[in-house]
């Protein structure tokens, strides 16, 4: 077993560097001077401001010099300043809280919906659960998750006055109800659906077949052999998307006007605030790649065979 953790962890570090350098590339490309931002309209500043924000920011260093200087930075858990002077850490940790009970919410509705409309579908194969559950993955899979916010913000905050359209004044749960449903019902429909194949299959797997040719009641059945093997793609996918909820927020976050990461990187993106920008998507990346490490850490538990591998 440890082995497995320490061969999975070193894979993590080439993907990182990869990753990380790809996201560092894409900002140092944007086009214009950031300093010169900084003055706005035909405000200019002296030659040593100008120099001393490029010493501070390093833009005076190769590309990849700025990246190592970066790169390890980030390391000790440094994610640089802003072109105001704020902490990038600060501003990441101020909002983390908030997108950290928007990805929570979502994941649980996700969950309670997408695993119970798949084991009910693949349970009830070719009848109205299973064309309930497609039609429910078909719907939420094309219709963009903006639109389900834009309804829903008319239908539960202007007609009904049931829900806060937007901000977090309501406190939480009632601020983060509708977000939280919207982000849910947009990531459910893939999971039911893999839920749904997956139980399927192996439902009509041999062994399955072979239990039940001994007797062995069909609850002990679902319960003790079925479940645990269906649902192997279903706990990759739930790792990995817990992650990706959290990069997901910046669209509903925007929408809803809350003051969390994806609000936070939708701001900094339209005011072309670099550094933010590259913290924010780096500590998003990092918290995917450890998802997606403890997901493999939970394979070996799941199925014994994969220590093996």
């Amino acid at each position: 077993m440890l082995r497995y953790a320490l061969r999975r962890i070193l894979m993590m570090v080439p993907t990182l560097i990869g990753s990380t350098l790809l996201v560092y590339l894409l900002v140092f490309l944007i086009p214009g001077d950031p300093v010169a931002r900084l003055a706005g309209g035909e405000k200019r500043l002296s030659d040593s401001t100008i120099a001393a924000i490029r010493a501070q920011y390093n833009l005076d260093d190769p590309f990849f010099v700025q990246y190592a200087k970066y790169l390890w930075g980030v390391l000790q858990g440094d994610f640089g300043h802003d072109f105001n002077g704020n902490s990038v850490s600060t501003l990441i940790a101020t909002a983390l809280p908030y997108t950290v009970v928007l990805a929570l919410s979502a994941f649980v509705l996700k969950l309670v919906i997408g695993v119970c409309l798949g084991v009910w579908a693949g349970l009830r194969q070719g009848k109205f659960p299973d064309r309930f559950n497609l039609f429910f993955t078909i719907f939420f899979l094309a219709v963009p998750g903006f639109i389900i916010a834009y309804f829903s913000q008319y239908l539960f905050g202007i007609k009904l006055h049931w829900l806060p359209i937007s901000g977090v004044r309501a406190g939480f749960p009632l601020a983060f109800i509708m977000p939280a449903m919207v982000l849910a019902l947009e990531t459910a429909s893939p999971l039911a659906r893999l839920s749904r194949t997956s139980l399927v299959d192996v439902l009509r797997s041999d062994y399955i077949v072979t239990a039940t040719a001994k007797g062995i009641g069909p609850q002990r059945i679902m319960w003790v052999h079925a479940l645990r093997n269906a649902f192997m793609p279903v706990v990759t996918y739930l790792g990995l998307s817990m992650a990706a909820l959290l990069g997901g927020s910046v669209l509903i976050e925007t929408i809803f006007n809350l003051p969390g990461l994806g609000g936070t990187l939708a701001r900094a993106i339209d005011t072309q605030n670099g550094p933010v920008v590259v913290g924010v998507s780096v500590f998003l990346l990092l918290f995917y790649l450890v998802a997606a490490l403890i997901v493999d850490l939970l394979y070996p538990i799941i199925d014994p065979r994969v220590r093996h591998v």
